[in-house]
Order: C-alpha cells, then sequence, then structure tokens
C-alpha cells in the first residue's frame, strides 16, 4: 500500500498548482471554475458583476459560503484560503467601506493578483495577508464571520486549522465553509498522488 507524500512534499505541490492558476493554466481542476463554476454554486450575478475579472476567472471554490450568511454592513469577514479574491471581493461589497474583509493564503503569485486588484479598485477595506490556516497571523475574536471555500482540504491539520479559526472568531460569530470531503475509502494510489492531495 502506497503512503500518502509527506508534508514538504504535500506543500509544494499545493504551491506548485496554485502558481499555475495564478498564471490561469487551463484544466488544473475536474469541476467547474471561473464565473461559470461560481454561477453553477449559486453566487448572485450582481456579486460577480463587481469582482475584478482577472480574479473571478481563476474562482476555484467548491460551494457559496454566503448561502451559510451573508455579511452585514460593517462587519469584519476573513477569508481563509482566499486565492486570487473573488469571495474575499464580495465580501468587501457586502461589509462595505465601514467594515474590514482580510484574505489569507499560502500563494504569493494569487495574492499579488488579489493585492493588486484592491488596490487599483480602491478598496482600502480589503486587505491580503500571507499565512496559513494553521497558524493564522490574527488576534483572538477579531472577526464576525470566517469564511473558507475548498481549502481546508489541502491543510494536512485540520483539527489545529478549526481551533485557529474558532480562536479568531468572535463570540456569536459565523463560520462558513465549503469544501471537499472523502465519505468513501481512498484507493493507495490515489493517496500517493500529488495532484490528487492539492485539488
Amino acid at each position: 500500500m502506497a503512503n500518502p507524500p509527506d508534508r514538504a512534499h504535500l506543500e509544494a505541490a499545493v504551491r506548485e498548482k496554485y502558481r499555475r492558476l495564478a498564471q490561469n493554466e487551463p484544466g488544473l481542476f475536474t469541476y467547474p471554475t471561473g464565473r461559470a463554476g461560481a454561477e453553477a454554486l449559486g453566487y448572485r450575478a450582481e456579486w460577480l458583476d463587481r469582482v475584478p475579472p482577472e480574479l473571478l476567472e481563476r474562482f476555484a471554490g467548491v460551494g457559496c459560503p454566503f448561502e451559510v450568511r451573508v455579511p452585514r454592513a460593517g462587519e469584519c469577514v476573513l477569508d481563509v484560503g482566499c486565492g486570487a479574491g473573488t469571495d474575499a471581493f464580495v465580501a468587501a461589497q457586502l461589509v462595505g467601506a465601514t467594515g474590514e474583509v482580510a484574505g489569507l493564503d499560502l500563494s504569493p503569485e494569487l495574492l499579488e493578483l488579489a493585492r493588486s486588484a484592491a488596490h487599483a479598485s480602491r478598496r482600502t477595506h480589503l486587505r491580503f495577508h500571507a499565512g496559513s490556516a494553521e497558524a493564522l497571523p490574527f488576534a483572538d475574536a477579531s472577526f464576525d464571520q470566517v469564511l473558507s471555500n475548498g481549502a481546508l482540504n489541502l491543510v494536512l491539520d485540520k483539527p489545529r486549522a478549526l481551533r485557529e479559526l474558532a480562536r479568531v472568531l468572535r463570540p456569536g460569530g459565523t463560520l462558513a465553509i465549503a469544501d471537499l470531503l472523502v465519505i468513501e475509502s481512498v484507493p493507495a494510489h490515489v493517496l500517493a498522488d500529488l495532484d490528487a492531495w492539492s485539488t
């Protein structure tokens, strides 16, 4: 039976996959991505119309975390595993200029795209940070809502990441996660496949 790859190889595979996403390489995912993928998941057209197209075409989410609860004006929202920033941009629209949104991701290439778009659109209440879900660079009880869309499945220490999400969430706050789940046993050849681990 093949063993899963070690942490260093898995992290390198994830970074490489999302570097390729930043370059807008087609065929990286087996499910619909981009605007068509977001629309199929239930995102409202008026939200997507206000996301910079260069970010939206790199959307690779697996659900719509806004179905759990739509952020309110003035709230603070964190998007963990923000990628190019589609969900963070949607949240920034919803909380308005009196709110704050932080996006966090491991991919420097995707973060650069998101930061450039935030700067170009003068969204001063939207900031992007490099970091890991396993060690969030934010104070306790900082956010009214924490989002994660198709990212926690990439995290190796999921219990630690979930503790971190709970730590930064304010009492009574909302955790909205959309992710891939394994409901059957995974064949050994898939467990040994770096591409399968980084999707």
